[in-house]
């Protein structure tokens, strides 16, 4: 039989142990942050009912959803009736209206999962990948209060990354809101909800696609006359300090009741994030920033790195006060912001911004005298009550091989006990790094270890 060769699926990421420790300690850092704000843990299954899923999806996410479907349906040509989230914003927001009778409100949750879409393979861009979000849902109203702490949260995890070494450099949040451009549009003739959730989506892409392209299709397949694009793309082309963007756009947008809502609830975000302690060298008032999703209808946030302005936003959401109504008729208003994290990471890996991490295991008991194993494993059971993570290497082998293995595997160091420190009550600890090493009494050892770690006996 013919070897298959293995390989791993397109748009997927996949990572060796050292890279994989840093990505895992990427999400701790982000969960801690999460959580030191006040946000709780839930979890929601890989996969939606279609019914669910497909509710207000909006923009181009439809075309890239992933249907799911048994060996046992397909064969009696059954339409899939479920299928693989792509996104957490909806799956949380049919858990909280289905669980909403046990929840507390208002409702503060995080969420750090795979999601997964059917988007064309690239580097940097995957099908399947983790989002981190944190999303407050309130009963009946939500403060736009909610609104500003939500970047905030961002901003602390971004600078907290560094430390676990991942180094994001500078970034800025833009932000915005959705009712701004709308009232706007109202006041160029737009009223019509799909003309204005058409042109919304037009302006998304101007990160990607930018201004002529943006221009040619509101002209062309919008049927929008030259003017008016003109006119669009010249509000949401503002440009200067915050405070100098909230009073051009209040004069721009002023005529508009649904414009003047927007910015007074866009100047109560600016002031809140201020209030947190974020500075204004990390956001920005962006006017074309809409979020190419319809279920957003206030607050918009995309998340740039200075350096990276390729890479588009790693950070995105909004406020979304309907999503949930498609699925309760209690009111239930919220909003969120979620870090790609799987992309976030790729880029900066490839940068050269991730530091490659050693490994989880702490020390490596080597078998020095295979007769001593079961003093071995007793010796790893008492590091390992006293909090160190340990790995008895349990094939007998020559010390040099069994060093090799530990050196490779980024374990920095090294016990040995022979019959002589046995009888002498003593076990060699040797560092790898350094190439030091000294006889520590085998009392005194699970002392020693947590003090050269750096870490609390």
């Amino acid at each position: 039989m013919a070897l298959i060769a293995p390989r791993t699926p397109p748009g997927t990421m996949e990572l060796l142990p050292s890279k994989q420790i840093a990505f895992q300690r990427m999400l701790d850092t982000i969960r801690r942050g999460y959580e030191r704000f006040g946000f709780l843990q839930i979890e929601t299954p890989v996969f939606e009912t279609v019914d669910v899923l497909l509710t207000k999806s909006g923009g181009e996410t439809e075309k890239q959803i992933y249907f799911v479907q048994s060996t046992g349906a397909l064969e009696q040509a059954k339409r899939p009736d479920i299928a693989l989230r792509f996104d957490l914003t909806v799956p949380t927001a049919r858990y909280v209206a289905e669980h909403e009778h046990d929840l507390s409100f208002p409702f503060r949750r995080y969420q750090i999962q795979r999601v997964y879409r059917g988007e064309r393979a690239q580097k940097g861009r995957y099908r399947e990948f983790y989002q981190c979000d944190i999303d407050v849902i309130g009963k009946d109203s939500l403060s736009v209060a909610y609104d500003a702490e939500m970047p905030a949260v961002i901003y602390t995890v971004f600078r907290d990354l560094a430390a676990v070494g991942i180094d994001v450099g500078p970034f800025q949040i833009n932000l915005s809101n959705r009712k701004i451009l709308r009232g706007f549009l109202e006041g160029l003739g737009l009223s019509e909800g799909e003309a204005q959730a058409a042109v919304l989506r037009e302006i998304d892409k101007l990160p990607k696609v930018g201004v002529d392209a943006v221009r040619t299709t509101l002209t062309g397949e919008q049927a929008l006359s030259a003017e008016t694009a003109d006119a669009i793309l010249a509000f949401v082309g503002i440009d200067g300090s915050t405070d100098e963007m909230l009073a051009k756009a209040k004069d721009l947008g002023s005529a508009s009741a649904l414009a003047q809502e927007g910015l007074d609830e866009l100047t109560q975000v600016v002031a809140g994030l201020r209030a947190l302690g974020v500075p204004d060298s990390h956001f920005r008032v962006n006017f074309s920033i809409t979020r190419g999703l319809d279920y957003y209808t206030g607050t918009v946030y995309e998340t740039f790195l200075t350096d990276f302005p390729q890479m588009g936003s790693v950070c995105s959401g909004g406020r979304y006060d309907n999503l949930a109504s498609q699925y309760t008729k209690s009111k239930l208003p919220g909003v969120g912001i979620s870090i790609g994290a799987t992309r976030l990471f790729y880029v900066l890996d490839q940068a050269g911004l991730v530091k490659d991490q050693t490994s989880t295991i702490d020390v490596l008991v080597t078998q020095f005298a295979p007769e001593l194993l079961p003093d071995y494993l007793a010796l790893a059971g008492e590091l390992r009550t006293a909090g160190l993570n340990v790995e008895v290497h349990l094939e007998p082998a020559k010390i040099a091989k069994q060093m090799k293995y530990a050196d490779r595997a980024g374990i920095p160091v090294v016990l040995m006990m022979g019959p002589d420190e046995k009888a002498a009550g003593t076990v060699t600890v040797k560092r790898l790094a350094s190439g030091e090493q000294a006889a520590v009494a085998r009392a005194d050892l699970p002392g020693h270890l947590l003090e050269s770690f750096g870490r609390a006996r």
